[in-house]
């Protein structure tokens, strides 16, 4: 294992333990380890380099593993689960809170809950929300509270936080800024009651958190179509991307539009018209617009959640048939607008009584044109057809004109004028005979017009004729006096041409001697300074050597000194250790052994005195003996 190295002697392993691993056994039998403790089958323990440097496994222990020591900074803490007590016995399902900074080796049957965790640091717009999983008290502004099991309650920043081993950390929530127009819905957990915060930076209390608003799919679809604009939704959300799904839902009332709201709970609705922004509450939800659309109308085609009040225009296709079974296809537009007063409540409501008023409109409108034709022949609808659909539509007045409106009082809706865009036979044996009409009468009208065309463009082309003589004429004279005026300008330009070009040539020299003089001024300053910077940097650069050569022979001598000072301690330990290993007897007869072998030796020559020297230095009898017994041998 990393960490734990072995040495082979023999037959048996040492295990080398340091400060970072450890050594977990177990005892296979009972027995009494090397270090003195009883240890019983299947316990198990720990040996840290704080028992041994190498431990040597006993024939009755079994080796587990190796141990990892745990470090901790002072951003972290940790949670161990079954802490050992004094007597290393783990104390099952209690947890323990260990703050850094601190090291530590797990004991067997300890384990950490999630690691090895950070500190929370809360700024001061963020909080967190604690659950306690046990009763315990806590110190609050040097307050102690008593905190029961399943209580929820926060701390807000800006601080740092340890929860306690009690505590569970629920979420991290921060405040969220609110905008006069953005809100957000909140639900009291434990009332269930739900409402909207707007205009305000808020933090979610303890027992608030976010309600999620749900809409109808045809709902978020329209809200995006007209431009509802929010933050992404999360990955997670199962709603369509675009809206967040706590945020008060708004939607911008157009101008003269109105938009109807339900609330469910209170079983009531309100009308908004726009300009306007809306917020829906907690039960509030669109009355959405089903209308119909195209040419004919179809029922369905439109869904909205705004209803234009105009004025504004349908258009509609209806086929008639006159009395004398001529069947013709007809292109109606109406304009119409809704004729509501926004300060009265029950007249609001009543634009929308009607869900789908253009297809009920045309159905209307529609009826009542079939029923004119029906009672006119081909002919004569051909030539009143305006009329005869304006009587139908308006009604008739006493003194035979159309009526000015048509006002449906179900929705207040008003029918202001209905215009024809088209009349077509839906026959192709009618449709023929009144292309051949209409196209007899238009060669009658072009014939006629074409006559009237060339004789008018005749006396056009006389008239133009004259007038483009005399033009030619006041040109040629106008040309005349522009060539004139020419010439003298020519003329003037050529003096003011000279006379500034000989100025500008002088200004020019005067300025570029005074450019040249200013510059040969900068360049010496620049010069001066550029050459004080370098002898300045030099100066320090040398400074900075001499400092540091400074710091350099005072270190070498300091450590010439420690050195000479260790290798004296060194020999004097080494002296008195040979001293104390030889022994004062050995080192005494060693001292006496040498001058007793000369006077023995010079007392086998039979010399009572021995005396070899020049005159002037005296010589060692010992060194002088023991060269002649060299010699002698």
């Amino acid at each position: 294992m990393p960490g734990v190295y072995e040495q082979v002697v023999g037959l048996v392993k040492a295990r080398v333990l340091t400060e970072k691993r450890a050594l977990h056994l177990r005892a296979s039998h009972s027995f009494t380890d090397a270090y003195g403790f009883e240890r019983k089958a299947g316990q198990e323990w720990l040996v840290t380099h704080k028992n041994t440097q190498a431990h040597i496994c006993d024939v009755h222990e079994i080796v587990v593993g190796d141990v990892a020591i745990t470090t901790l900074s002072k951003q972290q803490y940790c949670i161990v689960l079954n802490p050992v007590d004094r007597n290393m016995a783990p104390q099952w399902g209690k947890r323990e809170l260990r703050r850094g900074e601190c090291n530590f080796f797990l004991e067997p049957g300890e384990k950490l809950e999630s690691g090895v965790q950070t500190v929370e640091i809360l700024g001061e717009e963020e909080a967190l929300l604690l659950r306690a999983n046990e009763s315990f008290v806590e110190e609050v502004d040097e307050k102690k509270v008593n905190r029961k099991p399943g209580e929820e309650w926060m701390i807000y920043g800006p601080r740092k936080y340890v929860p306690p081993a009690e505590v569970r950390i629920l979420e991290r929530r921060r405040r969220i800024p609110l905008d006069e127009n953005e809100g957000i819905y909140v639900r009291d957990k434990s009332t269930g009651k739900v409402y909207t915060v707007t205009g305000q930076t808020y933090m979610l209390k303890p027992n608030e958190e976010l309600w999620d608003k749900i809409l109808s799919p045809i709902v978020e679809e329209l809200l995006q179509v007209s431009g509802y604009r929010g933050q992404n939704a999360p990955a997670q959300s199962a709603k369509p991307a675009g809206r967040v799904a706590y945020k008060v839902v708004t939607y911008r009332v157009p101008h003269n539009a109105a938009v109807q709201l339900y609330d469910y709970k209170k079983k009531k609705s309100r009308v908004v018209f726009g300009p306007e922004l809306v917020m829906l509450e907690p039960d509030e939800e669109f009355s959405i617009m089903s209308l119909s659309g195209g040419e004919p109308k179809r029922a369905n085609a439109i869904t909205s959640l705004s209803l234009l009040l105009g004025p504004d225009f349908m258009n509609d296709t209806v086929v008639v048939e006159t009395s004398d079974h001529a069947r013709l296809k007809l292109k109606l537009s109406y304009n119409w607008v809704f004729e509501v007063d926004k300060t009265d409540e029950k007249q609001a409501s009543t634009v929308f009584s009607v869900r789908d008023f253009v297809g009920d409109t045309c159905k209307a409108i529609a009826s009542r044109v079939r029923g004119a034709v029906a009672a006119q022949t081909f002919d004569y609808f051909h030539k009143h057809s305006a009329e005869i659909i304006k009587h139908a539509v308006f009604g008739k007045k006493e003194d035979g004109e159309s009526g000015e409106r048509l006002l449906f009082s179900a929705n207040l809706l008003s029918v202001t004028n209905v215009d024809i865009q088209s009349v077509e036979p839906v026959e192709q044996r009618t449709r023929d005979a009144l292309q051949k009409s209409v196209q007899l009468a238009i060669e009658i009208a072009t014939a006629s017009q074409e006559a009237l065309a060339n004789h008018e463009a005749q006396r056009e082309e006389q008239v133009a004729e004259g007038r483009m003589q005399r033009q030619k004429i006041e040109d040629q004279a106008a040309a005349e006096r522009q060539r004139k005026s020419l010439v003298e300008l020519k003329a003037k330009s050529a003096a003011v041409e000279s006379t500034g070009q000989a100025k500008a040539e002088a200004i020019a020299r005067s300025e570029a001697a005074l450019i040249k003089g200013k510059a040969a001024v900068k360049q010496a300053e620049l010069k001066a300074q550029a050459a004080k910077i370098r002898y300045e940097a030099k100066l320090a650069q040398q400074s900075l050597k001499n400092v540091q050569e400074l710091e350099y022979r005072a270190r070498v001598d300091e450590l010439e000194i420690s050195k000479a000072g260790q290798e004296a301690k060194i020999e004097a330990e080494k002296f008195a250790s040979i001293v104390s290993a030889i022994g004062a007897d050995t080192i005494e007869a060693i001292a006496r052994a040498g001058p007793e072998m000369q006077a023995k030796l010079l007392e086998g020559l039979g010399l009572q005195g021995f005396l070899v020297t020049d005159g002037t230095s005296p010589i060692n009898l010992f060194n002088t003996a023991q060269g002649l017994v060299s010699s002698g041998v």
